[in-house]
C-alpha cells in the first residue's frame, strides 16, 4: 500500500537509517542467515585460497625453511616437460569424455521421458555410479580391465579378438579411464537433461506435430534449441570435472604406464604430497584455476551468443 510522503509523492515505506553505517531490520536478518554459511566458507575455502596464492610465489616445501621465489614457480613450469605432458593428458581425457557423456546422457534422458517401462528403475541404475565411492569403482573397473582375469579380455576372447592390455598399454590407458568416467558420469548428465527436458511445454510439440513434422525434427527444432541452458550447464560443469580427474588415475594407473595418465591434478598432488614442494604444487593449482575460468568464460560467452541468434 503506498502512502504520501513529506513531499507530496507517493511510495512504499522504506525502513530508515539512524545512523550513517546503521543497518535495517531486513539487513540484519540477511546476516544472521548468510553467518553460517560465511564462516565455514571462510575458513576452507577462501583462507586456504588466499594462503596458497602466497605459498605458490615461495619455494614452500614443509620441511625446509620458506623463501620467496616470486614468478619462479610459474617460470619453472614453462619448462617443464612433464607439466605439459599432464595438461596434454588432461586434454585428451576431457575432449574425450565430455562428447560421450553428454550424448549419452541425452540419449538416455530422451529414452526415460518417453515414457518407458521402469523409468525410476532407470534413474537409480544409471545414477548409482554417481554417488558410489570413486575408489570403490576404481577396484571394479581394475578388475574389468585386467589383462589376464579381467571380465572384458574374456568377452574379447568370446568374439575371437585378442585380448587387450588396456592399462598397461600406453597408447590405452587413457581411453580405457574414458571408458570408465563415461560409465561413471553418464546418469549426472542424464538426470539435469531428464530435468530440461520435462520443462518443456508439451504445446510446442502438439503444434508441430500438428504441421507433420516427425521424431527427428522434433528433437532437432524444438528439443535441441530448448535444452541448450541444460547444454551450456552440463558442459561447464563436465570441462571442470574432467580437468579435476584424480581419483581413477590415482587408484587405477598413479599416473603410468610412462607417465601416459598423469594429469594436472595429479601432478598437483604429487608434486606437493609425496616431494613436498609445496610452493610448486600450488602454482600448478592456480594455473589449473585460470585454465578452468578461462574456459568456462569462453563456453558462457560463446552459449549466449548462440542463443541470441
Amino acid at each position: 500500500m503506498a502512502i504520501a510522503t513529506r513531499t507530496g509523492q507517493t511510495g512504499a515505506v522504506r525502513p530508515r537509517r539512524q545512523g550513517r553505517f546503521s543497518l535495517t531490520r531486513q539487513e540484519k536478518a540477511a546476516i544472521v542467515f548468510i553467518l553460517p554459511l560465511m564462516i565455514p566458507m571462510t575458513i576452507y575455502w577462501i583462507i586456504p585460497s588466499l594462503a596458497s596464492l602466497y605459498y605458490s610465489l615461495t619455494n614452500y616445501s614443509v620441511v625446509m625453511p620458506t623463501a620467496w621465489v616470486g614468478l619462479g614457480n610459474f617460470r619453472r613450469m614453462m619448462d617443464d616437460g612433464l607439466f605439459w605432458r599432464s595438461i596434454k593428458n588432461t586434454v585428451y581425457f576431457t575432449v574425450g569424455n565430455i562428447p560421450l557423456t553428454m550424448l549419452f546422457g541425452l540419449i538416455l534422458a530422451l529414452s526415460v521421458n518417453a515414457g518407458i517401462h521402469a523409468r525410476n528403475l532407470f534413474r537409480v541404475v544409471f545414477y548409482l555410479p554417481l554417488v558410489t565411492s570413486t575408489i570403490a569403482l576404481s577396484m571394479v573397473w581394475l578388475w574389468l580391465f585386467d589383462p589376464n582375469f579381467g571380465l572384458l579380455n574374456a568377452f574379447l576372447k568370446v568374439l575371437g579378438i585378442h585380448p587387450q592390455m588396456w592399462l598397461q598399454s600406453t597408447s590405452q590407458a587413457i581411453p580405457s579411464i574414458v571408458i570408465m568416467s563415461v560409465w561413471g558420469g553418464v546418469g549426472g548428465a542424464m538426470i539435469i537433461y531428464l530435468a530440461g527436458l520435462q520443462g518443456i511445454p508439451e504445446s510446442l510439440y502438439e503444434a508441430a506435430r500438428v504441421d507433420g513434422a516427425n521424431r527427428w525434427q522434433l528433437i532437432r527444432n524444438i528439443t535441441l534449441p530448448m535444452l541448450k541452458p541444460v547444454t551450456l550447464y552440463v558442459l561447464v560443469t563436465s570441462i571442470i570435472g574432467s580437468f579435476q580427474i584424480f581419483g581413477p588415475i590415482y587408484a587405477m594407473t598413479d599416473g603410468g604406464p610412462a607417465f601416459a595418465t598423469t594429469t594436472i591434478v595429479h601432478q598437483i598432488y604429487v608434486n606437493g604430497f609425496r616431494y613436498f614442494n609445496m610452493g610448486y604444487a600450488a602454482a600448478q593449482s592456480w594455473v589449473l584455476f585460470l585454465l578452468l575460468l578461462g574456459l568456462s568464460l569462453f563456453n558462457l560467452r560463446l552459449m549466449r551468443s548462440g542463443m541470441e541468434m
